[in-house]
């Protein structure tokens, strides 16, 4: 899975080796080199070491298809077979009206949101095809609530989550048949960095964004990760084939 290094991501990877999962654990690990800080190799590190012997960690960027397919062809060389991948890494760009943004803010969100899905994909999927049993393969992406609304000031942003879940979609369209599903994760304001960073490019506090959610508090890593879960497991992922599950605590 790629996003692994933290968050959500993170999350997921302790949720499937509980599940009884191993885990090619991916990240970009690209630290301060971004436009705000990302996971590093020691938060990397902290996730392999946290289940000995189930998880391997493996740094590559989504942006990059070759990088993601050797990524790929890590974990079937390892376990001899690839049974789901979940498509975590994201980036949030923004800040300001959609006309006074630089390109490269479009540039970045689509490359990491909207391509980095289409390359796991890519990579992925005909390893699910040619191995042992496609009818319990996974493929799940996390989205965003910007996959159905347009947030203010992040247009880029909004963009590339659209386009994701459509890629998400479309491939379950050419999945038809096979057994192999793909659905989609869409997470409301969950305690991440990618919050923080939201609430300081609007210049409020994140209590104020998390009162845009029924909830009236921020998701948990954990929680979200846990959706993601199920529709990675051979019985709960099945039936949302094609769809997204909106784990965003009544997001409005």
């Amino acid at each position: 899975m790629t996003g692994a290094a933290r968050g959500i991501g993170a999350a997921t990877v302790r949720r499937l080796v509980a599940d009884g999962c191993h885990v090619l654990a991916v990240d970009w690990c690209a630290g301060a080199d971004a436009p705000y800080p990302q996971g590093t190799e020691a938060d990397l590190a902290s996730v392999v070491s946290s289940a000995p012997g189930q998880v391997i960690g493996h740094v590559a960027d989504v942006r990059n298809i070759a990088a993601i397919r050797a990524a790929t062809d890590r974990a079937i060389q390892t376990w001899g077979r690839l049974d789901v991948a979940v498509a975590a890494a994201g980036i949030l760009t923004g800040g300001t009206s959609l006309w006074d943004a630089p390109a490269s803010d479009l540039a970045l969100a689509w490359s990491v949101n909207a391509a980095g899905v289409w390359h796991l994909a890519a990579a992925a999927v005909p390893a699910m095809l040619a191995g042992p049993d496609p009818a319990g393969c996974r493929f799940v992406a996390v989205v965003s609530a910007a996959d159905h609304t347009g947030l203010f000031h992040l247009a880029a942003y909004n963009a590339s989550k659209h386009a994701a879940l459509g890629i998400v979609r479309g491939l379950a369209a050419d999945l038809a048949g096979t057994g192999v599903t793909a659905s989609a994760v869409s997470p409301g304001s969950t305690r991440t960095a990618m919050l923080d960073r939201t609430a300081e490019l609007y210049g409020v506090t994140t209590d104020e964004l998390v009162a845009h959610q029924l909830l009236a508090r921020p998701l948990a890593p954990e929680e979200v990760a846990a959706s993601i879960a199920h529709c990675c497991s051979p019985l709960g992922g099945a039936a949302l084939n094609g769809g997204v599950v909106r784990a965003d605590g009544g997001f409005r």
